[in-house]
């Protein structure tokens, strides 16, 4: 049953609004604007009916009040005949409605119903663009294409089950935020999120970083240490590039997976340890079986559930969803900055094939950020590497389009490289020429016919 809130400062108005709603809502009141305020912050309310002329505070001033804290209930006014111009003031302060005094019984039913109505239409529509939001993202990944959408069907399933999960793909396409993803979507989220670099970490350090080691196990180890997989206890533990480690800590953490424990460097004593493994890495760990690199048996027992993060470029699509996020994420990092793409940018963004992956769009939005000085990005505020390759392929379509001829196109590709590889040398017509594979001589011909001056 919707609750309905009567503020009005007359005790006939209050008791007689009590009675007509009775059956149809629960109604609360209140004789004044600061006991109706109070009201509101001590319970919900789905609908106010509001008197506007009232000792001390006015229905005017709780309207102001009411929006300034916002997302309040919606309010229909009640006043005199000879009020209606301050009606018309409470309807831009933000009141659903309003009727005079006297009030039509029918009347004012239909316009609670109305709003009440319109409330629940609000917060359902609410609801859905909620959950249409929450189908774009899980944890903190961010995708609304099909490879996406395949890859958070997977997370779901395997993240209810204790198996090992590889996850494979090229480097910023977010291995590890899809580990945390099966952490944080498991049994084991209460427990604690242990990640290692693999390819971070010398080698004479790995054997210790993992299992850790007693005092005195070597030079300089002056205390006990706790390594990673008992840091990881009844959590997940993440090792991020996996098939760089060497051939000894392969074995070393072949047992401690198959056996469930492991021992610290310089001890005896067999430590049993309760961990899930996620690994990851941008190798193909099948090919470095196959040239004896990684061995066979330790990747049977990594690879039991294997997860491919896709590249970027295979889901242009997700392209306007992320940098969106990123220039959020960039405005609350910088305390300000753009609001939104120009077309130009974001075409250019979506052209782009983004070796670098997610990483490398999260870098470009941030540099244009960083250098744009109006509300929104534009071409010129982006990486000019993005820059170019959207006028390479805009310069393809124009010519598969039948817009451009061939001659010249390949006199614009032309300008266009000799223009890059200028700006990226400083303006050294020299460097640049050898960048171009070209003598100065040539280079110097050619800027002139195309118009390219020197800096």
């Amino acid at each position: 049953m919707p609750r309905v809130l009567v503020v009005d400062d007359e005790t006939s108005v209050r008791e007689s609004l009590r009675m007509l709603l009775k059956g149809d809502c629960d109604v609360v009141t209140a004789d004044g604007a600061e006991a109706g305020l109070r009201t509101l912050a001590e319970m919900p309310v789905d609908l106010v009916l509001l008197d506007l002329v009232m000792p001390g505070k006015s229905g005017l001033d709780f309207l102001a009040e009411l929006h300034e804290r916002g997302d309040g209930p919606p309010v229909i006014v009640l006043t005199a005949t000879k009020t209606v111009d301050t009606a018309v003031e409470a309807m831009k302060l933000g009141a659903a409605d309003y009727v005079t005094k006297p009030f039509e019984v029918e009347a004012l039913r239909h316009k609670i119903r109305q709003a009440l109505e319109l409330r629940a239409l609000a917060h359902e529509v609410r609801r859905l663009t909620d959950e249409l939001e929450e189908r774009d993202r899980l944890g903190a990944l961010v995708g609304r294409s099909e490879p996406m959408r395949a890859v958070f069907h997977t997370l779901e399933r395997v993240a209810r089950s204790p198996a090992t999960v590889l996850i494979q793909g090229e480097s910023g396409t977010g291995k590890e935020l899809a580990a945390r993803a099966i952490h944080d979507l498991g049994s084991r989220a209460g427990g604690p999120f242990v990640a290692v670099n693999c390819a971070a970490i010398p080698e004479n350090l790995m054997e210790s970083e993992l299992f850790g080691h007693e005092r005195g196990a070597f030079t300089g180890a002056q205390d006990q240490r706790i390594g990673r997989f008992e840091s990881a206890a009844g959590g997940t533990l993440f090792l991020d590039e996996i098939g760089e480690l060497g051939p000894t800590h392969q074995a070393k953490l072949l047992r401690a997976i198959q056996e469930r424990s492991i021992e610290r460097l310089g001890g005896s004593k067999t430590i049993p340890v309760d961990v899930r493994i996620v690994a990851a890495t941008n190798r193909d760990l099948r090919h470095a079986v196959a040239e004896g690199s990684f061995r066979e048996d330790l990747f049977h027992r990594i690879n039991v559930v294997p997860l491919r993060m896709p590249p970027l470029r295979e889901r242009q699509g997700d392209v306007p969803l992320l940098a969106a996020g990123f220039l959020q994420a960039a405005r609350g990092e910088f305390g300000a900055g753009p609001t939104r793409f120009e077309r130009g940018a974001m075409a250019a963004l979506e052209r782009y094939p983004w070796p670098g992956n997610v990483r490398e769009l999260e870098n470009a939005v941030q540099h244009a950020v960083a250098l744009c000085d109006g509300d929104a990005v534009t071409r010129a505020d982006l990486p000019e590497a993005i820059v170019a390759a959207g006028r390479t392929e805009a310069l393809r379509e124009d010519v598969r389009e039948g817009r451009l001829g061939f001659e010249n196109a390949v006199a614009r590709f032309e300008g266009e490289l000799i223009r890059e590889a200028l700006a990226r040398l400083d303006g050294n017509q020299t460097k640049a020429a050898e960048a171009l594979g070209i003598t100065r001589r040539v280079l110097k011909i050619k800027m002139d016919r195309y118009g390219i001056e020197p800096e």
